[in-house]
């Protein structure tokens, strides 16, 4: 039976003391245990008394886990520079934390896990974390109405939600703390503004960087090169990463009410991220039309105005 891991990938080895050892051959060493190519396994955090495993593997077959604990602490005490003792233990917070599980407490297991994935896949998709972007938000030169609007709303359908930070308009920065908002279990992941046609703007392209298969259909297109548009148009984003969507929406608060009631209406239908994307994207596509008819009606009513100004004259 095969076990997807979820983003849940670390494994904490606890009471446990090292001197002077050889890191790649600790990971090693865990990887030859879970039956996994060793490349895949990573020593990512070193502490006075314990270290961190990230495991760069999102399936694995259940019995390269279940009751593996005893037999990775024996396999970590006969390398050289570590010390482990009685009181040394394993901990994840995901489904490799059965690795702890008594191999004859395994009666069952199958019904017992999927019951396991289900009830955490319950759990991130109820979690959100909402990022506004920009220099002008975090200049404070203007106020952010996107975020408080976003969490009240997300709220009344059961979610908990996480205030952000206010990310910079800088593509690495966005990626790292997205792809870190993945690891940390969030379900719904969004940013709101950058996602225009100016150089400044980034949270697309790093939506991208996170899920190169994410949907980014365009609201707008442009001639690129034109004015301010070095990019051929404004575009959405929605991808995903296991059970995580990552959902890049504009920055005008009329456009994010209306993009944010199609969102949770396709959460809801359980749509696919092309779905989603694209059903997203169509709102937006309709309410600049309506704005840019507005603007022109407006313009034509001001000539008017003006015509009929000058012939009273």
């Amino acid at each position: 039976m095969g076990l997807n891991l979820l983003q849940k990938t670390e494994l904490w080895v606890n009471n446990i003391v090292l001197n002077n050892v050889n890191l790649t051959s600790l990971a090693q060493t865990v990887a030859g245990v879970l039956g996994v190519d060793s490349a895949k396994v990573l020593v990512v955090d070193v502490r006075q008394n314990h270290i961190t495993l990230d495991i760069l593997k999102q399936d694995i077959s259940i019995e390269n886990i279940v009751g593996k604990e005893s037999q990775i602490i024996s396999a970590l005490a006969r390398l050289e520079g570590v010390e482990t003792t009685q009181d040394t233990y394993i901990h994840s917070a995901g489904i490799l934390g059965l690795v702890c599980l008594n191999p004859e407490d395994a009666a069952g297991l199958g019904q017992k896990v999927d019951s396991m994935v289900e009830e955490m896949r319950g759990r991130i998709a109820k979690r959100a974390i909402i990022f506004p972007t920009g220099f002008e938000l975090k200049e404070k030169m203007i106020e952010d109405t996107n975020t408080p609007y976003l969490k009240e709303l997300l709220e009344k359908e059961g979610y908990k939600v996480t205030v952000g930070d206010i990310l910079e308009d800088d593509i690495d920065t966005m990626e790292y703390t997205l792809s870190d908002a993945v690891s940390r279990a969030y379900g719904l992941i969004i940013t709101t503004g950058g996602v225009g046609a100016e150089d400044k703007d980034k949270t697309v392209e790093s939506v991208l960087r996170i899920d190169a298969a994410a949907a980014t259909p365009y609201i707008v297109k442009f001639q690129q090169g034109t004015g301010r548009h070095v990019k051929d148009g404004v575009r959405i984003a929605v991808g995903s990463v296991g059970p995580s969507y990552l959902i890049s929406l504009p920055g005008p608060h009329d456009e994010v009410q209306i993009a944010s009631q199609e969102l949770l209406a396709c959460l809801k239908n359980q749509c696919p991220k092309e779905v989603m994307a694209q059903r997203i994207a169509t709102v937006l596509a309709e309410k600049l039309m309506q704005k840019k008819f507005h603007h022109e009606m407006h313009l034509q009513k001001k000539k008017c105005r003006g015509m009929n100004g000058s012939q009273t004259e």
